[in-house]
Order: structure tokens, then sequence, then C-alpha cells
């Protein structure tokens, strides 16, 4: 196996890996939705197993961006440094956002009393704010950087980056609104950005796995 097929591999391993998150909209459900969970008695296996998955989630991201930076950078190294520092940048959000909640487990089972509610609430803001910008804005930010290397490098079909182009703008947008407080976290605009950036991200892994990188000057003796 050479050097770059290697690489493809692990990056195409590493988007995969990415998509083990989704159980957590489930795990989290209790935790985000109750102002009062903190003061609540009960297990919080739930909570700690989606931190567990998402923990993985952000080591994934620091992964895409170090299997695929030797290639891309051969196309334009600027662009892929900046793609390196958005998806290490990315991955810090996602552990930010889980120690508040980490935080909101550890007062739960330390007995904290009613007054802990505000605490739990600003601590629930804060993982809010951290998944709209860290897995809203940051994600879209990606998807230009690094869709734009591969679609002038040819390195995948370019109907992949395509569908990140597409889903970018849509995504920024809906945070701008969220910002600005259009609406709220989740919106139809939301989901649809992130479904386009889900199948941009997911069809790459896929075909990075199965094919690997596409004959491109940028190969070239790699």
């Amino acid at each position: 196996m050479t050097s770059l097929r290697k690489s493809a591999l692990a990056a195409g391993i590493c988007y995969r890996v990415t998509f083990i998150s989704i159980p957590t909209l489930g795990l989290y459900a209790a935790v985000r939705t109750d102002p009062g969970y903190i003061i609540r008695a009960g297990p919080d296996t739930a909570v700690i197993i989606a931190v567990v998955l998402e923990i993985i989630v952000a080591l994934g991201c620091i992964g895409t961006a170090v299997a695929l930076y030797p290639v891309v950078r051969r196309r334009n190294e600027g662009v892929a440094l900046g793609f390196v520092a958005a998806r290490t940048l990315e991955a810090a959000t996602v552990f930010a956002g889980v120690v508040a909640l980490m935080a909101i487990v550890s007062l739960r089972q330390a007995g904290a009393g009613a007054d802990a509610i505000i605490t739990g609430k600003a601590l629930l803001a804060l993982n809010t704010w951290t998944t709209v910008l860290g897995q809203g804005f940051i994600p879209a930010l990606n998807a230009l950087l690094l869709g734009s290397l591969m679609y002038r490098s040819r390195l995948v079909p370019r109907v992949l980056p395509v569908l990140g182009f597409i889903g970018a703008p849509i995504l920024i947008a809906s945070v701008v609104g969220t910002l600005f407080g259009l609406w709220g976290p989740s919106s139809l605009l939301s989901g649809v950005g992130a479904l386009l950036l889900a199948s941009w991200e997911f069809s790459l892994g896929v075909f990075l796995v199965a094919k690997g990188f596409k004959p491109s000057p940028v190969t070239a003796g790699l």
C-alpha cells in the first residue's frame, strides 16, 4: 500500500468515524430539554456515553486534517493550513461543549441544590453556542476550504465538493440568523445545510476508503 493510499484510507476512516456522534441527539435529550436536570436524581450514563462519542468525533476531526494535509498542501499550502486550523478549532469547540455538559453532570452527582438551576442553564447555553458555532459555522468554512482544494485538484469526483459548496452558505446563513435572533438553533435552514454538509463529508469518506485519490498532478511523486 502506497503512502498516498494510506493517507486516503486514514482520512476516509476518520471522516466516517465522525458520524459516530449521531446517537448523541437522543442521548443528550434529557440534559438539554430539562432545565431541572442538574438537581434531579438518576443515572447519567446516557450523557456520559454521548460525551465519549463526541470526544471520538473531535479526535476524528483532527485526524482528517492530519491525514489530508500532506496531499492537499501540494495544491495550495495556505488553504491547506487554513483547513487544518479550522478543523482543529472545530474539535476544540466540541471539547468545550463536552466540558459544559460534564460540569452539569458533576454538579448533579454532588447533590447541587435548587440554586444550581441557574448555573445549569448557563452551562447549557454555553453548550448550545459551542454547538451552533463549532458544528455549524466552522464546518461550513471547512467545506469551502477543503472543497476548493479537492475541486481544483480533481482528487475526488467534482460532484462531491459541490455538495459542500451548496450546503456551506446555507449553514452560514442559518448561523447568522441564529446570532441575530431570527430563529432558534434548530431551524429548517440549518437542517438543510447540515444535511448537505453531512452528505459531502460522508460521501468523501466513503470514496476515499473505497477508491482513494484520483490520479492528479497533485499526487505526482507521492
